[in-house]
């Protein structure tokens, strides 16, 4: 069943069902020696792809004012020149950066700041207002994250923001701003065939917020590009993988996240659809609310995410051998860690 449309929460905003991340377009930039990025990346062939993306029906583009610190703000903005209207602009705010030298430099979640990072952001994407502003700090106390309600909702009555939401996996802090917030509208979280949320989905289902999914894809691990042999360069934030960055480590693949990959590949492929195709229709089965936007920085990638609007949510028999299988793997990892793992009868027990 072809999928093409879905409201953006209770903002009455309607996007693609399939949007586009913006991080990887960015290009690099870094916090001390880690990189943050993804590594280098051709601006022409970012904008084509945003081009493209439009072109095929994606309208909902999620980037934020750190990717690339500004860059990824300015190719956008570069990309929908003389199209603004036929997109929805979402962005983030809450680090800051030095555009420069391309380098973070901390966080501020002040209703100061709040402002800055708004006014800042329109002039790097060249439009008079953000469809969606989100705020970045996925940890921020809630105290402090109640304070700049008001701010919000001044800027949503000044027009220069058309609604708000929060980037953070933490569900007390999605229902925060859902409960408290008029004009908040999505949580932004992470969410793939590998990685659940069932607790946040549960959120958005009680106050009527829009589930946008950040790493629909795994990073990379459901395109079927990357194997136990792949090893990422150290210019891309995989290559050098943060600690809260969980698919890679040591530049390669994370074993366990491989296994799972493998246990679905085949459910997800069953009726013709690529890897990627197939872990995208099931986080459209997975709920109504659901809006993934992997990212993208070439026309074909774009053109193969857009594809998987055509064939729609995985059926519910598809999507039940899904579950069957992740289900069997993570029974079989409970068993390993349950299994005693005696010292090797050829080797001392201990260090002499």
């Amino acid at each position: 069943m072809a999928l093409s449309t879905r409201t953006l929460g209770r903002s009455g905003i309607e996007v693609s069902a399939l949007g586009m991340g913006c991080w990887a377009i960015g290009g690099p930039w870094s916090e001390g020696n880690q990189p943050l990025g993804w590594g280098q990346v051709d601006d022409d062939e970012s904008v084509r792809a945003v081009r493209r993306a439009l072109d095929l029906g994606i309208t909902l583009f999620d980037t934020a004012d750190t990717y690339g610190a500004g860059h990824s703000e300015r190719i956008l903005g570069r990309a929908l020149a003389g199209r603004r209207d036929e997109a929805v602009i979402a962005t983030k705010w809450g680090h800051t950066f030095d555009e420069a030298t391309r380098r973070a430099t901390g966080r501020d979640a002040s209703p100061g700041y709040l402002r800055r990072a708004v006014t800042d952001s329109l002039r790097r994407l060249g439009t008079d207002r953000i469809d969606l502003h989100q705020l970045h700090l996925a940890d921020l106390p809630a105290p402090r994250a109640e304070a700049l309600i008001g701010t919000c909702e001044d800027l949503v009555a000044e027009g220069l923001i058309r609604a708000y939401g929060w980037s953070t996996d933490r569900p007390d802090r999605a229902a925060l701003f859902g409960d408290a917030a008029r004009h908040a509208t999505a949580v932004q979280h992470a969410l793939s065939v590998l990685r659940d949320a069932p607790d946040l989905l549960a959120v958005c289902d009680k106050y009527d917020l829009a589930s946008v999914n950040q790493g629909p894809l795994g990073m990379g691990l459901l395109t079927g590009k990357y194997g136990a042999g792949s090893t990422l360069p150290r210019d891309d934030v995989r290559g050098m993988a943060p600690g809260w960055l969980e698919w890679f480590r040591g530049g390669r693949p994370a074993p366990e996240w491989l296994r799972r990959v493998t246990a679905v590949r085949a459910a997800l492929t069953a009726d013709g659809r690529t890897l990627a195709q197939g872990a995208l229709g099931w986080i459209w089965a997975r709920s109504g609310r659901t809006v993934p936007i992997p990212g993208c920085r070439t026309v074909a990638q774009v053109e193969e995410n857009a594809a998987a609007l055509h064939r729609g949510p995985l059926g519910p028999d598809q999507f039940a051998e899904v579950e069957r299988r992740l289900a069997a793997v993570r029974a079989a990892a409970l068993r390993e860690a349950d299994r005693p793992h005696w010292p090797s009868p050829m080797l001392p027990a201990t260090r002499p």
